[in-house]
């Protein structure tokens, strides 16, 4: 069984969200959504290490309120950067040395189940890197600046990439060192990958695999986690259920 070393994102500023509250710390029921989404991953034994990276802005206060919480489930706080791919580069500093895999997960993604997580695993540990996806299924438009359809785009093999990415580690320290700083328009890590010339292989997903982007999406992230097996907490939750951001 491959050591594998989770990368949690949550360093984005959150701005189509809105509200007060950044994305990865707004309540679903009486949990924050990034303590949702490092549930999936703290119990299983293929997991050597988990990384939750925060904004600047954010660290000291993630630290004071959910420090303990975090150290109990053994979860390492780093600083990430303004962009994503540069909070993962700074995220991958920070992977020990005995991780053969890096998984990285988006911290508004609660609703995975530990099937999706093991097949994106084993897919990775065979082909060096793959990444959960869903196929298009919805007719697609290319819409012009006047508001005016320009054309139907063919959704023929055209899939909308989800996390976990998982890749072998010195693959994908490799690509993002070949990273200029300068990079621009960079969206997921399969990307990043992809632009160092390694293939990603794809491992069918479906679209209840959400991630969260505005207010309406907690209420059906809220509806798939009430139908999905409820992974296995480690640990007193209260102190996480009390914090007020």
């Amino acid at each position: 069984m491959a050591k594998i070393a989770v990368i949690v994102p949550a360093a984005g500023s959150s701005t189509r969200f809105g509200g007060k509250v950044k994305k990865p710390f707004a309540l679903m029921g009486e949990r924050a959504v990034f303590l949702r989404t490092l549930e999936l991953f703290i119990n299983r034994d293929d997991v050597c290490q988990t990384i939750l990276a925060v904004s600047p802005d954010d660290y000291d206060r993630v630290k004071t309120k959910f420090g303990a919480n975090l150290g109990f489930m053994s979860v390492k706080l780093v600083k990430g950067g303004n962009e994503r791919y540069q909070t993962v580069r700074l995220a991958l500093e920070a992977v020990d040395a005995e991780a053969e895999l890096i998984a990285i997960h988006d911290a508004v993604r609660p609703c995975l189940t530990s099937d999706k997580i093991s097949e994106v695993f084993a897919a990775a540990a065979k082909h060096g890197a793959a990444l959960l996806a869903s196929e298009q299924t919805a007719t697609l438009k290319k819409v012009g600046p006047d508001g005016f359809v320009e054309k139907t785009v063919d959704r023929e093999r055209l899939f909308m990439a989800q996390t976990p990415q998982v890749f072998k580690t010195s693959l994908i320290k490799d690509a993002y060192a070949k990273l200029p700083d300068s990079a621009k328009n960079i969206t997921d890590d399969a990307q990043v990958a992809e632009m160092a010339g390694h293939k990603v292989f794809v491992v069918p997903s479906d679209p209840t695999n959400i991630k969260i982007t505005v207010q309406s999406d907690l209420k059906l992230a809220q509806a798939i986690l009430s139908i999905l097996p409820k992974p296995k907490a480690r640990g007193p939750v209260n102190p996480f259920e009390e914090a007020q951001w």
